[in-house]
């Protein structure tokens, strides 16, 4: 964490330093502080990994005094920006100002004390560079090309797991009737939630069962009916909700009468399959179980009808086709590296956990000679002779400090989310952003660079792509449960991160709280939140605590991140606004509320966002302030629905400043988007709005045709719907525009004729297509030459289209496409199947003819030889298509 500490207080110096900034710190303190700071971060930026061992007491040096830094500073400037604000109860202006004064010089004298520290750790770091002790890494241009790229995609450990595949297919599918139980067994590390989620996903597993679900063994009870309902497609519900009993009752009707397939991921004792199974109706039509465990006796006991599936160890040769495969992909391996490679391909011992996990390592570094035989050295101690657990631990530690600096914090960040945690993409992104993690890059947003450190990740195999968006990105991830082990042990050795339980026990250093547990009669033991001096950094809930549980988080006066979107709350908790240093807010509500004006006292706050849970409906909707426009620093602002006022003082010569940091603005409502307002926000990369046809408000006054000067805009997504009172509301404007960068974009109810289909045929970057709610009407659409031409999702929800008009010229890109709802089209037009790149054909309650050619297609894609082409048919509209 030394990088990452270093990062972090580099950051708060440069907000001191910047001419704009109102602080009085001394800045000839803060210039020698800075200075020290960044003389120490670049030499950890050209660091090897291969120096770890010689520098982890610096590191850990290193680490105590940025700590210590920062909080002095950012303490002081928290006092004097609450001073400022007038915040302090009963105190006079000039007591406070005398005090924080005060507060300072005792601090500069502390402050003095570090800095020697760090001419210390500089002068240690000098000497260590003469005596050549110190290896830097290679200019980027010097590595092999293949190392530097990035895959941006996960190789499951498949290699070797084909006839296991075919076993349990077999046991799933054969025609006894009584429900089973199927065991996969295996110690940690042999593939088994790999070859559960290989056969839950086959195409035949999927065909041959009504509905499929996911849940972890190992989760509390209401946790695995909350995760069934979801998985099943069923009412959503939160816990704390509904009852227990209740859960259960929903789980088997939804299960009643169907042939269903469960998966039971990681469960240590037979009472966990005892109690979920007891919901689980036998049809006797053939439903299944799929049951992982690491302990014998619980796969044994699982069913008397079908005996456990023991995983093997990889042989030899399928241990080196998985190695190669990880590190060279089609690529031959050089001659040179052949021996080498074969010495720690053994060294792993069969385990597909430990190939993958060097495969990526070795991916991503030097492929000399010399740094494969510094890898085969340290790991040879690791995997002989200890206890397996163990021996996870200590070579993931070896792999730890083979990463680059900048990627450690993010790494050891993943440990904060609870065991088989699926986190979305941007959500992490932004988490580290807040955490400032990420170093600044002139070129590139904070965003953008993150997005680099996730993928970097992920080819190391270090963190899971659970789902891909269509477009190639990365949706969804998470980490496995070993490597999850390893950063919760590294967290707390590093004073980085600890659940509430284990929270009164660990050293004041600590920045990163992750609350896993019901605080309800705990808040007592929690009682160190009273130091005022606690040097947390970020609260994250996970479980669904009362919203009087959130109170407590004010005693954590530097806070930077709150992440409270498990506690439903009534209103605004007004007295969070007092953390000044907060830069990340995400909280739920589960009806109207309005954001107090004092908002704008959270000066620092760059993401807020608003969620109200899975219970999504008109009493969701927020009110900002005006003062919402003061918060210059705010990147990403996300609602179900909220109205932003227009900023009339502003246009006016009022004391409001733009949004030009906002990258993200959803849902607003109603808003208008005159030119002024787009000046005032030039860099949105992602806005989703809403509008309500009242009958009486022309479409023009909402300036739609302005969209076209949102010059960075990515994504967007526009929902127009009539007040209930209205049969239907007027079509829009056929001079809406859009910008040329967008690549994703979503219309609904603009009822738009199909002839003017051109302004979004014409954008030459879009990827995702969304049509939903009669976006487009007419009878007839036929495409013209030229457009759509980088198109690879198509989705058609709800219209009244009857003949489409298309051949594979004009889509040569689609790999997916969608229609739902379409009751009046009459087919799948022949040119659509002759499209190379087409994998996909979803349909959704449409005319028999349309399934028809459907079948047509998968006929002629099978009869070329593809067996990649697939139709899926749905019975309902339960799931969005990845975007």
């Amino acid at each position: 964490m030394a990088y990452a500490s270093l990062l972090s207080l580099n950051q708060t110096l440069d907000q001191i330093l910047h001419p704009n900034d109102q602080t009085e710190q001394p800045h000839i303190i803060m210039g020698s502080l800075h200075e020290k700071v960044s003389f120490l971060l670049s030499f950890l930026d050209v660091s090897s990994p291969q120096n770890s061992d010689k520098l982890r007491g610096l590191e850990g040096r290193i680490r105590d005094a940025a700590y210590d830094a920062e909080d002095i500073i950012e303490s002081s400037m928290s006092n004097q920006i609450v001073s400022e604000s007038g915040s302090h109860e009963y105190r006079t202006e000039s007591h406070m100002s005398n005090q924080i004064v005060l507060e300072w010089d005792q601090k500069f004298e502390r402050l003095q004390k570090i800095i020697q520290e760090f001419n210390s750790i500089s002068d240690e770091v000098v000497k260590m560079r003469e005596r050549n002790e110190i290896q830097v890494l290679l200019p980027s241009n010097s590595l092999p090309a293949a190392s530097s790229k990035s895959r941006s995609t996960n190789k499951s450990a498949t290699v070797g797991l084909d006839h296991d595949l075919m076993e349990i297919k077999k046991l799933l599918t054969k025609p006894h009737s009584e429900l089973e139980v199927v065991s996969i067994f295996g110690m940690g590390g042999l593939g088994k939630t790999t070859l559960a989620k290989l056969t839950y996903n086959d195409s035949l597993i999927a065909n041959h069962f009504d509905v499929r679900a996911w849940i972890v063994g190992s989760q509390e009870y209401r946790e695995v009916l909350n995760g069934l309902l979801n998985s099943l497609g069923g009412t959503n519900h939160e816990s704390g909700e509904e009852s227990i009993e209740k859960l259960a009752e929903n789980v088997s009707k939804i299960l009643k009468d169907k042939r269903y397939l469960i998966v039971m991921d990681d469960v240590w004792v037979i009472e966990q399959l005892t109690r979920v199974k007891s919901l689980f109706p036998d049809n006797n039509n053939g439903s299944r179980i799929i049951l992982t465990t690491r302990i014998f006796e619980v796969a044994k006991r699982a069913s008397h009808l079908c005996p456990p599936h023991h995983m093997a160890f990889l042989d030899v040769e399928a241990s080196w086709n998985l190695l190669h495969e990880m590190v060279f992909g089609e690529e031959r391996c050089p001659p040179e590296l052949q021996e080498i490679g074969h010495m720690i391909m053994r060294m792993c011992e069969g385990l597909p956990f430990l190939l993958v996990l060097i495969g990526g390592l070795l991916y991503k570094s030097e492929r000399t000679l010399h740094y494969w035989k510094h890898v085969e050295r340290n790991i040879h101690s690791v995997v002989v002779g200890m206890d397996y657990h163990m021996d996870f631990l200590v070579y993931i530690s070896f792999i730890y400090n083979q990463l680059p600096h900048h990627l450690r914090a993010c790494f050891l960040y993943m440990g904060v989310l609870p065991e088989d945690y699926e986190i979305c993409r941007s959500k992490l992104t932004k988490l580290w952003v807040a955490n400032r993690f990420i170093k600044p890059d002139r070129s590139k947003s904070l965003e953008e660079v993150a997005e680099e450190y996730l993928k970097d990740l992920v080819d190391r195999n270090l963190i899971l792509v659970r789902e891909w968006s269509y477009s190639g990105e990365i949706k969804t991830c998470s980490i496995h449960d070993i490597l999850r082990d390893f950063c919760l042990m590294k967290s707390k050795e590093e004073k980085f991160n600890s659940d509430v339980e284990y929270l009164p026990g660990v050293h004041d250093n600590l920045r990163q709280v992750s609350i896993l547990t019901d605080l309800k009669n705990q808040i007592p033991r929690f009682a160190l939140g009273n130091n005022r001096d606690l040097r947390v950094r970020s609260v994250t809930f996970f479980f669904c605590n009362s919203p009087n549980d959130i109170h407590f988080i004010t005693n954590f006066r530097l806070l930077r991140v709150l992440d409270a979107l498990t506690i439903r709350l009534e209103e605004f908790p007004v007295e969070i606004v007092e953390l000044v240093t907060l830069r990340y807010i995400a909280l739920s509500y589960w009806m109207k509320h309005t954001f107090p004006a004092s908002i704008a006292k959270l000066c620092n706050l760059e993401t807020l966002i608003i969620n109200p849970g899975k219970f999504r409906s008109i009493f969701n909707t927020s009110f900002l302030p005006p003062e919402i426009w003061k918060m210059s620093r705010l990147r990403h602002l996300l609602f179900v629905g909220s109205y932003l006022p227009y900023p009339t003082h502003a246009l006016k010569g009022g004391t409001f400043v733009s949004l030009e940091n906002l990258q993200t603005l959803s849902n607003m409502i109603n808003f208008r988007w005159t030119k002024e307002v787009l000046e005032m926000m030039p860099n949105l990369k992602k806005l989703v709005i809403s509008y309500e046809h009242d009958g009486r408000t022309e479409w023009s006054s909402y300036c739609f045709d302005n969209f076209v000067h949102l010059h960075q805009l990515e994504v967007l997504k526009c929902f127009f719907f009539a007040k209930c009172y209205i049969k239907y509301q007027d079509p829009l404007p056929v001079n809406f525009a859009f910008p040329q960068k967008l690549k994703r974009l979503t219309l609904s109810g603009c009822r738009i004729s199909w002839k003017n289909m051109t302004v979004v045929g014409s954008l030459s970057n879009l990827e995702v297509l969304k049509l939903k709610f009669h976006a487009f009407e007419g009878p007839v659409w036929e495409l013209n030459d030229g457009e759509f031409r980088r198109l690879k999702l198509l989705l058609i929800h709800m219209t009244d289209l009857e003949h489409w008009k298309v051949d594979k010229t004009h889509l040569p890109s689609l790999q997916r496409l969608s229609l739902r709802y379409c009751y009046k089209l009459v087919e799948i037009p022949s040119g659509i199947g002759k499209i190379p790149t087409l994998e996909e054909i979803e349909l959704c309650e449409c005319k028999t003819s349309v399934v028809t050619s459907a079948w047509v297609i998968q006929e002629e894609h099978e009869s070329l030889g593809s067996n990649g082409f697939k139709v899926v048919l749905k019975d309902k509209d339960d799931t969005d298509i990845s975007s």
